[in-house]
């Protein structure tokens, strides 16, 4: 028996070898993907994170390199601006947040592979006005954030309106943890320590047919690659490389206690690569895209 083999075995043993249902109630969650159609600009190349800004319009960077990408749901190429003076170890995510200045992008440089950073970087920047999307912008503010329990590798962020907290999700713990950081604090402070709220565990753990299908990535399906929270806080979506979960939030309820109950899982979009996902512009809606070329553009409307 060659070596490859014994350590598929030995996978197949830790995650169980009995195959997870579908999602109860959907027989066929893949169908409710709908392509709209895929990013035209040869520039991106690993979208890592996508947000809705205004007008219609959607922002999206590479996990390499210092320059923002405006899109249409249709991955039609609007414009590109660098954010000058900015640094790239691992941008993986970006989200969005009101501001007296009015809306600001919020670029999150959080990727850690290896689990070695003592800081990771958020750069604040100031969403172009509609159609100024080729001029380069200096941020307004950037953070350096510290975990209060070591380095973490985290692909996704996202802005509860809620409670005026940008949330961070750990990717490679299992489960997931939850950090959150004032907003007011993250606006003005160099420095700030993340508060950990919570683990998430409702993330469907890998299954046989999962790691026979990709014996590299498989073990890795469950795992959080971006988020997203909508506008009013009640609802979170958070993509993996297998599915997407929706989690929806009670008024009275904090998001560290929302995440504790079960999400909708929607099995897809086709593909082992999804790390962008944001809530579209039309209610309900959501954008998810894919870090390899071409990259395809899915909405899903659950």
């Amino acid at each position: 028996m060659t070596v490859k083999i014994q350590l598929l075995l030995s996978i197949l043993l830790l995650a169980g070898c009995k195959p997870a249902a579908p999602p109860e109630g959907d027989e066929s969650p893949a169908v409710r993907f709908r392509l709209t159609g895929q990013l035209e600009s040869k520039k991106i190349d690993e979208a890592s994170g996508i947000q809705a800004g205004n007008d219609g319009v959607y922002f999206t960077h590479n996990d390499e390199g210092t320059h923002i990408f405006a899109v249409d749901e249709s991955g039609r190429d609007l414009g590109r601006f660098k954010v000058k003076g900015a640094s790239n170890k691992d941008w993986e995510d970006i989200t969005r947040v009101m501001s007296d200045e009015g809306p600001l992008l919020v670029i999150a440089d959080s990727g850690d592979n290896l689990q070695t950073r003592k800081k990771i970087k958020l750069y604040f920047v100031r969403e172009p006005a509609p159609g100024k999307y080729s001029e380069d912008v200096k941020p307004v503010h950037k953070i350096d954030v510290r975990y209060p329990d070591g380095p973490r590798d985290a692909e996704a962020i996202a802005f509860d309106s809620s409670s005026d907290m940008i949330l961070i999700l750990s990717k490679r713990d299992k489960p997931p943890r939850l950090y959150g950081i004032p907003l007011e604090l993250g606006l003005w402070k160099d420095e700030a320590e993340a508060v950990f709220l919570a683990e998430v565990p409702g993330f469907r753990p890998p299954t046989k047919r999962d790691l026979l299908s990709s014996p590299k990535r498989g073990v890795w399906v469950s795992q959080p690659t971006g988020m997203d929270i909508s506008a009013d806080g009640l609802t979170a979506a958070v993509i993996t490389y297998r599915s997407l979960y929706v989690f929806k939030r009670e008024p009275e309820e904090t998001w560290a206690e929302a995440f504790q109950r079960p999400p909708a899982e929607y099995v897809g979009p086709p593909g082992l690569h999804e790390e962008a996902v944001t809530f579209g512009h039309d209610p309900g809606s959501i954008i998810v895209t894919t870090e390899r070329r071409p990259a395809p553009v899915y909405r899903l409307d659950p």
